[in-house]
């Protein structure tokens, strides 16, 4: 049998994906599983590791029945980020697992930050302070339940856990381990400064591995449980934000990743670990230099919440065609009204979890279609502003290519291209991160030489929106008096 497939695991946040992929990157077939969280206690998010592990298996499960597995090269990995399981000896969690979306830490980012240093954390790390590295969980963790960290065999991220179920090897790539903040992201090792403060013990933690290494193969126990053929490869691929921006081909000089989800990310590759409060320095999922990404924690997020909680909703089927149009016919600026988009906090450039969304500017004059597009225009603004930034730096930045349910609104994609001046694509390129891990599986496979080309072949851009030259003074316009309108200590920095 011809080994003509190779499947991307997507395990998110809320489900699991198996796809399995061809060689031009066309997805055959699929599976999936949901994943239930739990808040124990307000502020605490949780998953129990075994949900991970069942929802891999019934969606491989699901992919089995549809294609035959004796024709898949390899299988990779692609996860949720900064979420963290501990393990005992024999690879059982010890308590649930802490996700991304926890805050209980949110003490520690201060007290961490002091004890530590601000510059180091962040030169080290690459990331600015803030609560959603794995880091000050585990601060949290030593301060308040120690008795986990040193019971703990393992600490993991959910690559390694799900690594060390399939082969048997406890194995963290490098882009999988990143987002703890706890990786020296110039050496790729983790830092011992970090693991000494928490103390903590680096065989505690994942074997790191250059992406597309192979981590070992499919164990007969699990091939069992998911179908699998027993031997299969399985190679490292890493955090699904890095696997989504290889996906679209934007882990190279002169893209941008645009990913217009529920939360909102701007990415760019970089040959060098540029630090800046403008972005998350994150190690690229090539092994080859680095990812710089904006991040605004409501993307789509915040377009939902204003629906329903404004609009009438989204059990509405024409709620988002009645908005875009409605938007469509108001100038730039949206006639006075501006958006302060931070709803859930602020990440680059603020750093502030506290921070909170504003509506200003309002009037009688003003409808539902005003503040739609305002919200467009401060969340198009913020990553403008990154971009920008991105440019002052010395990245030639030449084109965006975006992926996410916002890519299906002409009216958001057109307002990126006039407000950066730069040309937007939209990947035709469904399931991104599945597609960047199968581009790792491809690669580990032998089906290229290098992961640049696996991610040049298996993907695909649709034609670009231009800019519009004539709307460039009007988003220049706006976008000084829109951050005027919630300068940092307005809102909350």
């Amino acid at each position: 049998m011809t080994k003509d497939l190779v499947i991307g695991l997507d395990s998110s946040t809320q489900s699991t994906k198996a796809v399995a992929w061809t060689e031009n990157g066309t997805p055959v077939a699929e599976g999936r599983a949901s994943i239930p969280l739990s808040q124990p206690q307000p502020g605490w998010v949780e998953q129990d590791v075994e949900d991970w592990w069942s929802a891999a298996c019934t969606a491989l499960q699901d992919l089995a029945g549809k294609i035959d597995m004796s024709r898949v090269a390899a299988l990779a990995i692609s996860n949720q980020r900064e979420t963290v399981a501990f393990l005992d000896a024999d690879g059982n969690a010890l308590r649930p697992a802490a996700l991304w979306l926890d805050e209980r830490a949110r003490a520690e980012v201060d007290l961490l930050s002091r004890e530590i240093g601000a510059d180091k954390l962040h030169g080290i790390s690459g990331k600015p302070i803030d609560i959603t590295p794995v880091i000050y969980r585990l601060s949290w963790f030593r301060r308040h339940q120690p008795e986990v960290l040193d019971r703990a065999a393992k600490i993991t991220d959910v690559h390694c856990f799900l690594t060390g179920r399939f082969t048997g090897n406890w194995m963290s790539s490098w882009t999988s381990a990143d987002p703890f903040g706890l990786l020296d992201i110039e050496s790729r090792t983790w830092s011992e400064d970090f693991l000494a403060h928490l103390g903590i013990r680096t065989d505690q933690l994942g074997t790191l591995v250059r992406p597309g290494t192979v981590t070992g193969t499919v164990t007969a126990e699990a091939a069992t449980l998911t179908g699998l053929p027993e031997g299969l490869p399985l190679v490292a691929a890493g955090g699904d934000g890095q696997c989504a921006g290889l996906g679209v081909n934007a882990a190279r000089e002169g893209v941008v990743y645009l990913n217009l989800g529920t939360a909102l990310i701007t990415g760019a590759w970089a040959p060098d670990p540029m630090i800046s409060l403008n972005w998350r320095t994150m190690t690229s999922p090539t092994g080859n230099g680095y990812f710089l990404e904006g991040c605004q924690r409501a993307g789509a997020f915040l377009i939902n919440w204003f629906v329903d909680t404004f609009a009438g909703g989204r059990d509405d089927p024409s709620v988002f065609s009645r908005l875009e149009a409605e938007a469509e016919a108001i100038p730039v600026g949206s006639e006075g009204v501006t958006v302060c988009p931070y709803l859930t906090g602020c990440m680059d450039p603020h750093w502030d979890t506290g921070a909170r969304a504003s509506f200003n500017g309002l009037s009688p004059n003003h409808g539902l279609g005003h503040i739609y597009r305002a919200v467009l225009e401060a969340m198009t603004l913020e990553s403008a502003r990154a971009i920008t930034a991105m440019n002052e730096n010395g990245l030639k930045i030449e084109k965006i290519v975006a992926v996410g349910g916002g890519g299906n609104s002409p009216l958001w994609t057109r307002m990126f291209a006039d407000a950066t001046g730069l040309p937007v694509h939209i990947s035709q390129s469904l399931e991104a991160s599945s597609l960047g891990a199968a581009m790792s599986a491809a690669y580990g496979a032998g089906w290229f030489e290098t992961l640049d080309a696996a991610a040049a072949e298996m993907s695909e851009e649709g034609e670009p929106v231009m800019p519009d030259p004539a709307m460039q003074d009007a988003w220049h316009a706006l976008s000084a008096r829109q951050f005027a309108s919630y300068r940092p200590e307005h809102a909350g920095s």
